[in-house]
């Protein structure tokens, strides 16, 4: 059984990076169960191992964290959920790539919850929302925001890092960086969308999304624990 843990409040960055070591490793070693932790961070960059400095538009806006897993600059702060991931790969199929797909259809199920059809876009990473609302763009196509950032690691198989979902953060933030160096196209959230969604209601989107793509969740349909 998966372990769910929300946590209330603004969580440290660098203390959530060391509870994700700690329980990865215990999850390998097998004196833990996979875990899924649900969390927000006060207003922060990090740097993701493709990173490239002169993403970072605005160095003196936010902390910049260096960051282990893939991709490259993104932004984590109040009113973005927070998904970090520690499931055991190596269980599942020892598959990386199969893997970030069904991370991508969770975020896409959960989406759909709310009436949103997020979509994939090859050689952008991260889940798409078309955005006919507004101009076409240059190339005279419909526009499209990023609603969700993807970005995990591997240790002896176990993943840890995760998933964003922009609920209702502040959006003027992302101006601090090219989230994960994309530049012609923009950022949205779910309230941006028009939608007034409570980071309650995501996270009970998030538990039917992850048993509908990994056929697993908490029997009464509850997050499990808080921490």
């Amino acid at each position: 059984m998966v372990e769910w843990i929300i946590s209330d409040g603004l969580t440290d960055y660098d203390h959530a990076c060391q509870v994700m070591e700690d329980r990865a490793a215990a999850i390998a070693s097998g004196d833990a169960p996979e875990a899924i932790w649900l969390l927000e961070h006060p207003p922060l960059y990090t740097a993701g191992t493709s990173a490239r400095p002169a993403d970072l538009v605005d160095p003196g806006r936010f902390p910049v964290h260096p960051s282990k897993r893939g991709g490259q600059y993104t932004y984590h702060g109040p009113g973005q959920r927070v998904v970090y991931v520690m499931l055991n790969v190596g269980q599942r199929g020892h598959d990386v790539r199969s893997f970030v797909q069904q991370l991508e259809a969770w975020v896409i199920a959960t989406l759909s919850e709310f009436n949103v059809t997020g979509e994939i876009r090859e050689g952008r990473v991260g889940v798409w929302v078309p955005r006919p609302d507004k101009p076409l763009t240059a190339a005279g196509t419909v526009a499209e925001d990023k609603i969700a950032a993807i970005g995990i690691r591997l240790r002896k198989w176990i993943s840890f890092h995760g998933i964003s979902i922009n609920v209702d953060p502040d959006l003027t933030h992302f101006s601090g960086i090219v989230p994960c160096g994309i530049t012609d196209h923009g950022v949205t959230s779910l309230v941006d969308l028009g939608l007034p969604v409570t980071m309650a209601d995501v996270d009970l989107a998030l538990q039917r999304g992850f048993g509908q793509v990994f056929g697993e969740a908490p029997a009464d349909g509850r997050i499990a624990a808080r921490g």
